[in-house]
């Protein structure tokens, strides 16, 4: 114990940083615990498609949409989630909801709103499109 207290009055900017990361992995960890929104992979997300009719919701913007996206997905910008502006997706409720980006990064905050307005089963993809392409999963194209 001593040792540690010596180290902490030789490197106190050293260990401020440790704590602040340490906070940050706890803060992250049990918030993805707690939250109503799962992260599931590629193999999870296939399943929820063909046997319970999962929704797919493509974040991405238009043009990168059209390039390529998983089958039968709708593709909504963040902002249209955030405003509640769900249009064809509102029918879905139901069903379970799949929410995707470029790299599963920004689609937990959608996903969050889409709970919140009402959609009970919603999960996050992991790694986004660039996840799902990278396995060789079929990707459409146009629309």
């Amino acid at each position: 114990m001593q040792e540690i207290m010596q180290f902490v009055s030789r490197h106190p900017v050293l260990s401020i940083a440790w704590i602040g990361l340490l906070a940050a992995v706890l803060f992250t960890t049990f918030k993805g615990l707690t939250s109503k929104v799962k992260v599931i992979t590629r193999g999870e997300a296939t399943r929820l498609i063909n046997k319970e009719e999962a929704v797919v919701v493509d974040l991405r913007q238009r043009d990168d949409f059209r390039k390529g996206h998983i089958a039968g997905s709708i593709n909504l910008l963040p902002a249209e989630v955030k405003a509640n502006n769900l249009g064809e997706l509102e029918k879905h409720k139901d069903k379970p909801i799949i929410v995707v980006d470029g790299t599963g990064m920004q689609a937990q905050d959608p996903a969050s709103a889409l709970t919140k307005a009402g959609f009970e089963k919603v999960f996050v993809l992991k790694d986004g499109i660039s996840g799902w392409s990278g396995e060789n999963l079929p990707l459409v194209r146009g629309k």
